[in-house]
């Protein structure tokens, strides 16, 4: 498998929904304008640390996650911004997370890699690659041994099918028919290995259904296509059918990360992949249909600039974490009497000398 776009598991479905589809662009532009901003902030140090962006690969969480319920649960990689805000965490939250302020969703101690909020069920992102596979099967096979109805959606590279984490993870939920979905998100690149050179099996999709789990690829471009195929995938998963596996096939824009000089790839395939960018297709195809007007596209961006700012202008007025609240949360609440047993636990001056 080259770099180059391959031919569409899935054409774009056609515009049976307008209203839905033009939802889905104001979903996935609020994607794109919020990182391009990160990325605009990153370079001015009001960022700091790791910074992966989405861009190009909007539509596979905006198709996947328009499938789940409120009380569904979403495992999510490093580069999970999109996943977080359109699982509907706020800008406000996203946005002061990632200048590390106290009012962010992790107190701004987890970053742009470590998105997490429990009233949304998004469960973190994760920064360790295949990281996510093994807490997306605890959480299913808690939800399996409480009688719960819930489905656990784990998003995960191409990259991390490469690790241990991901054979044992397809096996136990294979075994225990666990309600889990794993969804691949293939770019192409892990970081900055090409797929064929770091997988014998490049059909993602076959690999999976080894283990005996449905699978299928779909055009992780194509934002409607990626819709359709989610939601036959998380019906299957809710009703008792087991574990499912679809790989969406999308490609990252930009290079990896910040740090990240780009190298292995041609400038030319970059280009000829953006020109299957998920917007400019939804947006052709709206218009096409006369369903997307200039006047709409326009008040579309007005108020995702709108809500940006905000987001922008609350996370630069908020404060960081005073440094008296260094070590909250190093314990839980919960292990009060574990330290209390133990007096240098708690004792400030005898810290140095354990360390």
């Amino acid at each position: 498998m080259s770099g180059k776009p391959t031919e569409r598991p899935n054409a774009e479905t056609p515009l049976r929904d307008p209203e839905r589809a033009r939802d889905y662009l104001r979903r996935m532009i609020l994607v794109r304008r919020f990182e391009e901003r990160c990325v605009e902030l990153y370079q001015s140090t009001k960022i700091r640390g790791f910074l992966h962006v989405f861009i190009g690969e909007e539509a596979v969480a905006t198709g996947v996650l328009d499938a789940l319920t409120p009380d569904d649960a979403v495992v999510a990689t490093y580069r999970e911004h999109g996943h977080a805000l359109l699982r509907g965490m706020s800008a406000r939250s996203v946005m002061a997370e990632m200048y590390g302020r106290v009012s962010g969703c992790s107190r701004g101690r987890g970053g742009s890699m470590h998105l997490f909020d429990a009233q949304t069920h998004f469960c973190g992102g994760n920064a360790i690659v295949g990281g996510g596979l093994p807490l997306a099967v605890g959480l299913a096979l808690a939800d399996q041994l409480q009688g719960r109805e819930r489905v656990t959606v784990c998003f995960f590279g191409e990259g991390a099918m490469a690790e241990g984490e991901f054979h044992e993870s397809m096996n136990l939920a294979a075994l225990w028919r666990l309600p889990v979905l794993f969804v691949c998100e293939n770019n192409l690149y892990a970081m900055g290995t090409a797929l064929q050179r770091s997988e014998s099996e490049t059909n993602l999709a076959l690999k999976a259904a080894s283990y005996e789990i449905p699978a299928w690829s779909v055009d992780g471009m194509a934002v409607l296509a990626v819709a359709d195929s989610a939601r036959r995938a998380v019906d299957a998963v809710r009703s008792g059918a087991g574990p499912h596996f679809l790989e969406a096939r999308t490609y990252r824009f930009r290079a990896h990360s910040m740090f990240d000089p780009e190298r292995y790839r041609a400038k030319s395939e970059v280009a000829e992949w953006r020109e299957k960018d998920p917007l400019l297709q939804l947006q052709a195809l709206l218009e096409s249909a006369e369903e997307l007007s200039e006047d709409d596209l326009a008040e579309i961006e007005r108020s995702v600039a709108e809500e940006i700012d905000d987001a922008v202008a609350f996370a630069e007025a908020e404060p960081n974490e005073d440094v008296s609240e260094l070590e909250r949360f190093v314990y839980s609440d919960s292990s009060t009497a574990w330290r209390g047993a133990r007096p240098w636990a708690t004792s400030g001056s005898d810290r140095g000398a354990r360390s």
